[in-house]
């Protein structure tokens, strides 16, 4: 009896370790050894000010959230660490873990962090598909919790904001901006849809950079054809054309996502949805 006792408690403290890091590859970006220390002399991503600011409206925007889902939203403010990444654990509380070497790399916008940051939210409250993991089968997969960023989270986030202006300082493809136009009839709509898709501009020439290839772009979606669903990190390019179809949905953001079913609050073609969708360099639909 003490032998199983000992491994039930082994497999427990296990399942809590592989939590911390998400998919057991880092977090929102694979492993790497980039370190942004607060010291650095001409930081060229966002200030101390920037990232507080994002972390304060969306946990303002969330934390009710979690709360009415019986969890306890906690985002770890750690800008004087160097690591270029974020995390989410479920251990101690539903935490997401945001660093300032990210926030401080180059590629990284406010609206960038701020889709970071709805990421790991998105592990949390992304709903289906989850990580085929034993120990962590809480957390949304990477390309959901990248669907979700946009789809819902930057959404709430950037809802009351002067979209006009903000958009008129970004340099947007015409790609992105007729996409939008397309897919959204209101002009607020379109104006946040642009915003998000420069906000997955951001952060796809972080992974660019990162992985020292070409930034990926809007005119060259991804060709791959997954046989089942990738729970891991997809390519940049991938995970750039899951941002732009995630801002492209139209399904309302006050329209929950499941924790179980892949098509509730979602686009998906067995509804007859035809854009928006999620792509298949990562997807494999159930129906």
């Amino acid at each position: 009896m003490k032998f199983f006792t000992a491994l039930a408690l082994t497999l427990t403290l296990t399942g809590s370790a592989l939590a911390c890091t998400e998919d057991g590859k880092g977090g929102f970006l694979p492993d790497n050894d980039l370190f942004i220390p607060a010291d650095t002399k001409s930081i060229t991503g966002i200030s101390e000010g920037e990232f507080n600011a994002v972390i304060d409206k969306l946990e303002a925007i969330y934390s009710p959230i979690v709360s009415e889902m019986g969890g306890r939203l906690t985002i770890n403010r750690k800008w004087s660490d160097a690591t270029v990444n974020a995390n989410a654990t479920r251990v101690g509380g539903w935490i997401v873990n945001m660093y300032g070497g990210l926030a401080r790399h180059p590629a990284i916008t406010p609206d960038g962090f701020a889709l970071v940051l709805c990421h790991e939210i998105g592990h949390h409250l992304g709903g289906a598909p989850k990580v085929k993991n034993l120990f962590n089968r809480w957390a949304s997969n990477e390309g959901q919790a990248d669907y979700f960023a946009t789809l819902k989270c930057l959404r709430k986030a950037f809802l009351n904001d002067d979209n006009a202006s903000v958009v008129r300082g970004l340099k947007a493809p015409a790609k992105l901006v007729n996409g939008c136009a397309k897919a959204w009839a209101n002009e607020e709509d379109r104006l946040i849809c642009v915003r998000n898709g420069m906000a997955g501009a951001s952060v796809a020439g972080l992974f660019a950079a990162l992985r020292n290839q070409p930034e990926a772009k809007f005119e060259t979606p991804d060709t791959k054809v997954v046989s089942k669903t990738d729970d891991a990190h997809p390519a940049h390019q991938c995970r750039l054309d899951t941002y732009f179809q995630g801002a492209l949905c139209e399904k309302s953001f006050n329209e929950e996502v499941s924790q179980k079913d892949e098509v509730q609050g979602t686009c998906h073609g067995s509804i007859g949805d035809q854009v928006g969708l999620r792509p298949l360099c990562w997807f494999k639909p159930k129906n």
